[in-house]
């Protein structure tokens, strides 16, 4: 399989059908009114865009009908029960059925729609996405995958994992780095994406076992998976143009994106101390107001939500709970992009491929290992 077929458009969808987003409204910190408000600032931009709500039907039907964009392009799923950011995963996976989390996962499932888009407790809706939709075969733990504003021309890096699991091997990181290349293909049209694995220098003989086993693997499949693998990188460039995929394990790119956030958001504040300082700063401030809101947009962590859950039977992306109607909106058209991308069908193929050559490459090794060691008996 090659990058370029990566990229073709969903042969699986008509042309001008429309694509439908399953949402679960009642994940958000804000409760369902922004995150209807969110699918209306969609809809106004994509005419090609239709919805299925889940949560409290009544409750829904009043917040939809004062959207005048969403006349026609809502269903409703009716589920009383909804899964609290307090709620344990284990306990959401013995109890978690009747809620509209699952309702907007089964209707994945069930091919109703293109993909999903939930607020709501992270850890709560992996599990349960791994219990609807399943893993990928030849995938041993999902990843989150999320965009950072970088120096790229691009405008964007892909970083994975930022916090599906604590935990990364050598081989988990390799799976990372293939399913980084397929949605950075995807996502931003880089037909050959640029590789680094997060370290605490570049140089090779620095990190974990496992990172060392991990920048061997990853190198080696390069040209089979049709990446450029850069090497190790540090932190400096996640936001840099050194490589367009970034690969680390769940507590490091969750402690970074945490990190990153914290350090925009404190950026945006001092801009405004600054400039409201003075008469003269407030004057500077209006001469300056067009590259200032350029950089309030690109620094903005709202215009790049959407964690997208990489590695199951399906599309979801993960908004963060905090999100307003801005940050909503950006993680339906996240959503919408991938499923018109055909992404989830891509990825597999990708996964399963590479995973054909995981598979011929341990052979090859066991074989190699057992003739060297029969070479040795004759030997002695």
């Amino acid at each position: 399989m090659t990058a370029e077929s990566d990229q073709t458009s969903d042969p699986s969808r008509p042309e001008g059908a429309r694509i439908v987003i399953s949402v679960d409204a009642m994940g958000g910190d804000a409760g369902p009114g922004v995150v209807v408000a969110g699918m209306a600032q969609s809809a106004k931009k994509n005419p090609d865009l239709g919805f299925i709500l889940h949560g409290p039907e009544e409750a829904l039907k009043k917040l939809v009908a004062r959207r005048r964009m969403l006349a026609g392009r809502v269903s409703f799923r009716d589920v009383p029960d909804v899964v609290t950011m307090d709620d344990k995963p284990s306990h959401v996976m013995r109890h978690g059925k009747g809620t509209s989390m699952w309702s907007a996962l089964e209707a994945v499932r069930s091919g109703e729609a293109h993909g999903a888009v939930s607020c709501g407790n992270t850890g709560a809706l992996m599990a349960l996405s791994m219990l609807c939709l399943r893993k990928l075969p030849g995938v041993s733990r999902p990843a989150i995958a999320v965009l950072w504003p970088s120096r790229n021309p691009q405008g964007f890096n892909v970083m994975l994992d930022v916090g599906a699991d604590v935990r990364a091997d050598a081989q988990d990181l390799l799976q990372y780095a293939l399913m980084g290349a397929s949605y950075a293909r995807n996502g931003l049209d880089l037909p050959r994406p640029r590789i680094g694995l997060l370290n605490v220098g570049t140089e090779e003989h620095k990190g974990r076992p496992e990172l060392k086993e991990a920048h061997g693997l990853i190198a080696r499949f390069a040209d089979g998976a049709s990446y450029d693998f850069v090497g190790f990188v540090e932190g400096r460039d996640i936001p840099g143009n050194v490589a367009d995929v970034i690969v680390t394990d769940g507590f490091t790119g969750n402690v970074a994106i945490k990190t990153g956030e914290g350090t925009a958001g404190m950026i945006g504040e001092s801009l405004r101390e600054a400039f409201r300082y003075s008469p003269l700063s407030w004057l500077a401030s209006i001469l300056a107001i067009t590259s200032l809101r350029r950089l309030q947009k690109r620094i903005d962590p709202r215009r790049v939500n959407g964690g997208v859950f990489l590695g199951l039977n399906g599309t979801v992306v993960k908004s963060h709970g905090g999100a307003d109607a801005t940050g909503v909106s950006a993680a339906i058209k996240l959503a919408f992009h991938l499923a018109q991308s055909g992404f989830a069908e891509r990825l597999a193929a990708r996964v399963a491929s590479t995973a054909a050559l995981v598979e011929d490459a341990s052979e090859a090794a066991e074989h190699a290992g057992k003739s060297v060691q029969q070479e040795g008996g004759r030997e002695a």
